[in-house]
């Protein structure tokens, strides 16, 4: 009997520990004030987590969440990173979900070259080094996750199009992919996920695609279950893996 007494307390305490765990958990969120990451912070606050959200420009909807909003925030200034840096000394972070971008669809008829030079500067050139400021706030075993898409898959695509939106996201894949190599050994772990096809603004709020909630709800399951083992893998929302 104090062979089980001893097994209960020792559950008790390692729930507790997980609880105190959760709950300090601190997550920096870009592009935070409509859609995924949204949704993300809203998720992230509802289950206990400290949220940092950052935006170019803030929202009734995320200023009503409760998180911590700053606004003025734009991943491709270097001012913003000053800004950004003066706002969180002394935090350390948990997790950095990269989730700013834009989508300008480039035909071949309409090979738009400032616009393709736009996205690789948002999309990817912008995240990694805006990663690469924050990876001193980050703590031992923390986590970052890079938003990317299906469309940035070369042996996904079969359909052609939207070069500037599906270069970029190549380039930025591919520097998730190196940063999980690099980052491994500061046991810093990546996630490279797409959300699947949300019914966002960016995405003319589709008839055709799952809701914020459900891609959101999928992104946290990634983050929650990345480790060393699976660290720089492609991954659906729904879980599954995708090709490069």
């Amino acid at each position: 009997k104090s062979y089980e007494k001893i097994h209960i307390n020792f559950a008790v305490n390692c729930v507790g520990l997980f609880y105190w765990i959760i709950i300090l958990s601190t997550f920096l969120i870009t592009g935070s004030n409509r859609g995924i990451g949204l949704e993300l912070s809203h998720q992230l606050f509802k289950r206990g987590h400290k949220v940092i959200a950052t935006c170019r420009e803030s929202s009734k909807a995320l200023e009503g969440i409760g998180v911590q909003v700053i606004e003025g925030i734009d991943i491709s200034s270097k001012h913003s990173l000053i800004k950004l840096e003066e706002n969180i000394k002394g935090i350390k972070l948990d997790c950095l979900i990269n989730n700013a971008g834009i989508a300008q669809y480039n035909s071949l008829d309409n090979l738009d070259l400032e616009s393709i030079r736009n996205q690789f500067n948002i999309n990817a050139l912008s995240p990694l080094n805006f990663t690469k400021s924050m990876i001193k706030y980050l703590n031992l075993n923390s986590k970052i996750a890079f938003i990317t898409s299906r469309m940035g898959s070369i042996a996904d695509n079969t359909s052609g199009g939207s070069y500037g939106y599906r270069m970029s996201k190549v380039a930025l894949t591919m520097a998730a992919k190196s940063l999980s190599i690099d980052l491994l050994k500061k046991n810093i772990f990546v996630a490279i996920v797409h959300p699947g096809l949300v019914s966002t603004r960016m995405t003319g709020f589709t008839k055709n695609g799952i809701s914020p909630e459900v891609s959101a709800k999928g992104i946290l399951e990634i983050i929650n279950n990345l480790n060393s083992q699976n660290t720089g893998t492609f991954w659906h929302s729904n879980g599954e893996t995708l090709p490069f």
